[in-house]
Order: C-alpha cells, then structure tokens, then sequence
C-alpha cells in the first residue's frame, strides 16, 4: 500500500511502526507543501502555480523557496500511474486534527475519485492515545504519536465514502474561490479562512524592546498560540513589520522601534 503523510516528522515514526507490524508495510510518501496558508486559487494551472510561488518567495526571501505545489503534483501523478497498474492496492491517508493535514487532504482527495473504494483514511480527530509516560492525550499531529500507537491506530482504516468523494472535492473550491491566504481548522473537516493580517495585532505583542532573532519571535508565539501554524507564514508577517516601519531590524533580528518600546515601558 501507499500511506501519505502530511507531516515528515510522522512518517519517520511510521516508518518505525513498521517494523513492529507488518501488516503496516508499505512506501510512505510525504506531502510537502502546506495548503493551509498561501494563495490556492487555479493551483491546478500553471498561472495558479506560478502565482503560489511568487507567494512563497515573498514569505521566505532570502531563505530559499520552499517545496512548491509542483513537486506535490509531481509526486502524486507517480502515485496515480501506479495504483493504475495495480503496482499498489491502496492508498491510506493519515490526517491529523490541525489546519496543515486537513487542508492538505482537500487539495489531494478529487485527484484521488478515480481510485474510490481502494482510498482509505485514518482520521485522528478527536482520538486519545497514550504517550511515553503512559498517560492518554489527544494529538495535534502525526508527529507527537509514539510509533508503538500507530499500530492500533491502523484499526481505525476505513475507506472513503462516494458521497466524501462527491462533497470533499467542493470544499476545496469553497476554499480556493474565499481567495485568503491563512487556512485554521475549527473542528472536524471544518476549515475556515482568514486575511494575512488576522494575527497582526497579536504578534505585534510580542516584538521585544531589544533585538532578538526574528525566528525565536515566532517560536515565543507558537508556543502561546493554540493553533498550529506555518512558522514561515509568521516570519514573512514580521518581516511585514519591518517594512511597514511597526519593527526594526538588524540583521536577522527585530524589536519594537525604539518610540514605541519608550512608550511601552513609559
């Protein structure tokens, strides 16, 4: 079987599990980009593409360009043209409770219509697992459950329905025609949109009075936030501070311009 993945850090695990059970054998394959932030309008053609990466440069300048939606559509077309030949059976998704997976599962589940009845999913919305301690919690991602649950997580395999192939593939057109670039999950397959600013005023909270890396800026709101988000989608909106002249920068630091940090502290 094929098991996709929207998440490296979890098919590292499950790659783990898989040599605790067999009956888990199969080639892991990791979505790379994160759908739940950046432009998804006509990102099935080439302008949407290009208009996507366009997006992303701007977010992560001088830091390289991230994995592009073309090497997802690279990579899933090598899946198609396998499962036609019956190289492989099916196809298991595993999709965790945060707006990267779900978002991603949109984007992948109408190229996958064609294969209905060989695409199964393993959803672990609301689902309690044990951690390393012993104690039972409920994940945010792939990546925070030990290899060993993935093992029973396999029990909770259960293929696609026709009518989640009817309706599915209309969200994702819901969410490509909202035209906004900032993607949370608000519960079950729920998705609701948002502009790049809807966390400016927040994050603007935490730009220090002295220099600090604009990376650990982002983790400090990471750590406080409840949602899971790009980390990238929160430097690009600082560095927006910086060029907005709300932040100052220095090298690859930020902090509060000195005014405003006078009044702050006034």
């Amino acid at each position: 079987m094929f098991h996709i993945v929207f998440d490296s850090q979890g098919a590292e695990l499950l790659n783990t599990a898989m040599d605790m059970d067999e009956a888990l054998d199969g080639e892991i394959l990791t979505i790379q980009e994160d759908y739940s932030v950046g432009p998804i309008q006509d990102i099935f053609s080439e302008t949407g593409l290009e208009e996507r990466k366009k997006w992303w440069n701007s977010i992560r300048g001088e830091e390289g360009g991230a994995d592009t939606p073309s090497s997802d559509g690279s990579l899933l077309k090598n899946i198609l043209s396998r499962m036609e030949e019956e190289e492989f059976d099916q196809i298991w998704i595993w999709m965790a409770p945060n707006a990267r997976d779900v978002s991603g599962y949109f984007w992948l589940v109408g190229q996958l219509a064609v294969f209905s009845g060989r695409i199964f999913i393993i959803s672990l919305n609301n689902l309690p697992f044990i951690n390393e301690k012993g104690n039972i919690f409920y994940p945010n991602s792939l990546g925070e459950i030990p290899a060993r649950e993935f093992v029973k997580a396999k029990k909770l395999a259960r293929p696609i329905s026709p009518a989640e192939f009817e309706t599915d593939p209309d969200e994702w057109l819901r969410l490509a025609s909202e035209n906004k670039n900032l993607r949370l999950l608000e519960g079950g397959k729920k998705i609701i949109q948002h502009p790049e600013d809807y966390y400016d005023s927040a994050l603007l909270s935490f730009l220090p009075p002295a220099f600090q890396k604009i990376s650990r800026t982002a983790h400090q709101f990471l750590a406080k936030s409840p949602e899971k988000i790009n980390e990238f989608f929160l430097r690009g909106r600082l560095k927006r501070f910086i060029d907005t002249g709300a932040a100052e920068q220095q090298g690859d630091m930020i902090r509060l311009p000195l005014k405003t940090a006078d009044e702050v502290s006034g």
